[in-house]
């Protein structure tokens, strides 16, 4: 399964980190089976340093998963950003809390003139792999 962000999703999760920077911003992607996102979920970080790491408030992943369900959707991606990073790579830290191992993960550079989105899968026990995506039209 291939991830599929449209452009006005690419647009909300560079607009998420931008505006949370210098923190880290973090968020949940709800879509299709088919790799298909259909639904941008920020969340706030609320990691006791967040210049460096994020955490996503309880109440806001408890929300999105409620919304989730409610609209048919499946968490098929996670999006943090590392916003001093040009070529953005997970953390140690980031692999040892990926709890998703299904989900892809979305990673926002901010280090250079224009934003670098890349995606990973992040298994604990394999670390880290990155893969395509694609950027389709609405």
């Amino acid at each position: 399964m291939g991830l599929k962000i449209t452009r006005s999703d690419f647009a909300q999760i560079i607009s998420h980190a931008r505006e949370s920077s210098p923190n880290e911003c973090c968020g949940l992607i709800g879509g299709a089976s088919d790799g298909v996102a259909r639904t941008i979920y920020r969340t706030r970080n609320v990691a006791a340093n967040p210049l460096v790491t994020y955490e996503a408030s309880p109440a806001d992943l408890f929300a999105a998963q409620r919304q989730m369900r409610e609209r048919d959707e499946e968490l098929i991606a996670i999006y943090h950003s590392h916003p001093r990073a040009k070529d953005p790579e997970p953390s140690a830290t980031d692999v040892r809390l990926a709890y998703y191992p299904s989900a892809v993960y979305l990673i926002v550079g901010l280090g250079n003139h224009e934003p670098r989105l890349r995606a990973f899968r992040i298994n604990e026990h394999d670390g880290w792999k990155a893969i395509e995506y694609q950027i389709v039209d609405e």
